[in-house]
């Protein structure tokens, strides 16, 4: 049972030129994303999406040998928005004193120029930095400015606005009157991770149709607790009540397909929260004798926006593991809706069930490792993070209709 979606990868391959017509039609259907990450979970038995981002922040972890390729699918997916595109604005976080992702705002700033644009950098809430400490050195600032609402950079224009802020406060200055990717109504003031699997689900269930395989083992299971004020007593009993239910529905399917480990529920604020506000329990009692501090960590919310909606996320296993025991988690980068970069989430500190997205955490570059992992898991991670690309598209037509 450990190495179910392992040993179909010969299936799998028979099957890529069909999966690619599937895949090429489909993606006529929707808006495909610019750009997103995927973090990817496989036990053996299971291989699955268990978070989605539409305004990723660790570019600076990709291998600087994939950068030609992305820097191509930027280009492709501009020049379909807009062939005659010169300029891209890129918008990012007001994260000034977070040198990592002042590093990934310079990746992407070098991936727009490499796609043959000019790129400035910067938004009206830095107006006052003349630059950020990155990583390697420092990223020099744009003076951006409001016009009549317009956002103005250096008294000009930009063809192109590209967002790499996820908007959980809300609609930034200057984004209602210009040309933006991803699109606003995209931002976690609107989207939620729970609308992503709803809209998962279905292309799971027709690429697991294709393969041959209960799509059962390409996605994690998942509901979502709404309206729980979890600083009340009544709402931490309901919830807890629904933890068990889930878990007590997790652990009968376990053992009708053979799979001999006790589930565990992951709770998340049902929005972004950079790897934060996430908890795991493998009973609703657990769950109650939480001390308040840890409540209100599970109640942790960028821009102090409140949380009142959890999703409940079967905690998948890892099986990927370093040479010295330490659990791995892949995280696929794509543009233009194709897998086209990955790194290794590795953390010493944590168990294989445990969420890896902590201070203690390494990134390795896939060119580091090569198929060390298993190249057989290299394609089935590639597949699920397209498809999460599809979900996000469909999401985007979703959100569209109700702006």
């Amino acid at each position: 049972m450990t190495s179910v979606i392992h040993n179909l990868t010969k299936r799998l391959e028979e099957k890529r030129s069909e999966i690619k017509k599937w895949m090429q039609e489909k993606r006529k259907e929707i808006p495909i994303p610019i750009y997103g990450s995927v973090d990817i979970r496989d036990s053996g038995w299971k291989v699955a999406v268990v978070d989605s981002n539409h305004f990723p922040a660790g570019f600076n972890n990709v291998s600087k040998n994939d950068e030609s390729r992305l820097s191509s699918l930027l280009k492709s997916h501009i020049l379909r928005l807009n062939e005659d595109c010169s300029w891209v604005h890129l918008y990012p976080e007001s994260h000034t004193r977070n040198k990592g992702y002042v590093e990934n705002v310079k990746t992407i700033k070098r991936l727009i120029e490499g796609a043959g644009y000019k790129c400035s950098v910067g938004s009206p809430e830095l107006r006052a930095f003349g630059s950020l400490d990155g990583l390697t050195g420092p990223l020099m600032l744009d003076k951006v400015s409001l016009v009549d609402e317009a956002l103005v950079v250096d008294n000009e224009t930009p063809d192109l606005i590209m967002l790499n802020n996820d908007l959980t406060e809300g609609i930034l200055p200057g984004l209602s009157s210009s040309q933006v990717i991803p699109p606003t109504h995209m931002g976690w003031q609107r989207r939620r991770k729970s609308e992503h699997y709803e809209c998962l689900k279905s292309y799971i269930e027709e690429i697991a149709k294709i393969l041959g395989v209960d799509s059962w083992h390409l996605m994690a299971d998942w509901f979502v607790s709404e309206d729980k004020c979890l600083e009340k007593e009544t709402c931490r009993e309901m919830l807890a009540a629904e933890v068990d239910e889930f878990l007590a529905n997790l652990k009968a399917r376990y053992l009708k397909m053979g799979v001999e480990r006790d589930p565990v529920a992951f709770i998340k604020n049902d929005r972004g929260t950079y790897g934060l506000g996430i908890m795991s329990v493998s009973s609703g009692e657990e769950l109650l004798n939480l001390s308040n501090r840890k409540f209100k960590r599970l109640m942790y919310s960028k821009g102090g926006v409140d949380v009142e909606n959890f999703l409940i996320q079967e905690g998948i296993p890892t099986c990927l593991k370093t040479p010295e025991g330490h659990p791995v988690e892949p995280v696929v980068y794509l543009v233009d809706g194709e897998a086209a970069s990955w790194f290794y989430r590795i953390n010493s500190k944590k168990g294989d069930l445990e969420n890896l997205n902590s201070p203690s955490a390494q990134f390795v570059k896939f060119d580091e490792v090569k198929d060390k992992y298993g190249k057989h898991a290299h394609n089935w991670h590639a597949l699920l993070a397209e498809l999460s690309m599809l979900a996000m598209g469909a999401e985007s037509m979703k959100q569209k209709e109700m702006v």
